[in-house]
């Protein structure tokens, strides 16, 4: 018996370098005040207040490694020094450019839509070359891309790169530890056990998360349905594209081609004017691969925790862009 899971895209563009917050500046420098006519003459010339200005962020450099945190990913701008690549870090630059060689012209404020703009459309490119392989093995990896600029102040000092680098979410609110060559990953074999998009229980159930398949998970993103309309054509078309495609990619997986599981997410009309436009295919983990590759605490999960139900679109990680 082939049984189907059913529900709504869950929102896959995410974690990018989100720039809705105002760009913090450096804070003011305090100065003394000076004395006034009716005030009795100092004996010695008071000393400045400390300043509590922030020294600049120098420009950062290539393939540096960096151990960020989840909302330090998210922000616009860092002034976590980088690491040794050796020890534990979470963020690795694949690319640091010039924003005037990037908008080609008059930079006006870092901030601008227009800058911003640039820099979120190059990064992602920059990701894209660098991770390797088709667009596919981006959709259906945990790595992401996520950019950085100078805050106001440092650009109004004449700094004016932008920085891209490379993450990977390990589950909701996490960052997986980066390790290994990672150049061109996503066009060889192998990635997938560590960086692959998986998860912890059916989609459309309750305990449903989306989690790295190095991490503990029974169920596996097999291949994704994409969509070349342009404008959304309604849930029942998308709905039943992952039909044939998901069933095959099931059955591609079972050691029982009359006897399988496989479940569908679609986007939603909001997902697609997000630009997520493309379904996932998911199959039971245990399935047709070996079980060293099962990481479950105490027994097997049973068929019956495996028959998922229809669920409403629900998005783990979200961030606006400017």
């Amino acid at each position: 018996m082939i049984r189907a899971v059913l529900c709504c895209l869950l929102a896959l563009s995410v974690l990018v370098g989100c720039t809705s917050d105002p760009r913090p500046s450096a804070a003011p420098t305090s100065t003394s005040t000076s004395a006034t006519p009716s005030d009795p003459a100092p004996t010695s010339t008071p000393e400045p207040a400390p300043s509590t200005a922030l020294a600049p962020v120098p420009r950062p450099e290539e393939r540096a490694c960096y151990r960020l945190t989840f909302n330090q990913a998210l922000s616009p701008v860092s002034r976590i020094p980088p690491g040794d690549c050796a020890s534990v870090h979470t963020a690795r630059t694949l690319f640091v450019g010039t924003v005037g060689k990037l908008v080609e012209g008059r930079v006006g404020s870092i901030d601008s839509r227009r800058v911003q703009r640039a820099v979120a459309t190059e990064c992602p490119r920059r990701f894209a070359a660098f991770l390797g392989g088709p667009e596919q093995a981006r959709r259906l990896s945990m790595f992401r891309p996520v950019w950085f600029t100078p805050t106001l102040a440092e650009a109004e000092q004449g700094q004016d790169w932008y920085r891209c680098d490379l993450i990977a979410l390990a589950g909701e609110g996490e960052l997986l530890p980066l390790k290994g060559r990672l150049e061109g990953i996503l066009g060889r074999t192998g990635w997938k056990p560590t960086y692959g998009l998986c998860a912890t229980a059916s989609p459309g159930t309750p305990s449903f998360r989306r989690v790295a398949c190095g991490r503990e998970h029974s169920w596996r993103a097999l291949t994704t349905v994409p969509f070349a309309a342009k404008a959304y054509p309604g849930e029942a078309v998308v709905r039943s594209r992952g039909d044939e495609p998901c069933t095959e990619a099931g059955r591609a997986v079972t050691d029982d081609p009359l006897d399988f599981q496989w479940g569908f997410e679609w986007p939603t009309a909001e997902h697609w004017r997000d630009g997520v436009r493309w379904g996932v295919c998911w199959a039971p983990e245990t399935w047709g691969l070996p079980r060293c590759a099962i990481r479950t605490r105490g027994q097997k999960p049973s068929l019956r925790s495996w028959r998922g139900s229809r669920c409403q679109s629900l998005a783990i990680f979200t961030c606006r862009s400017r």
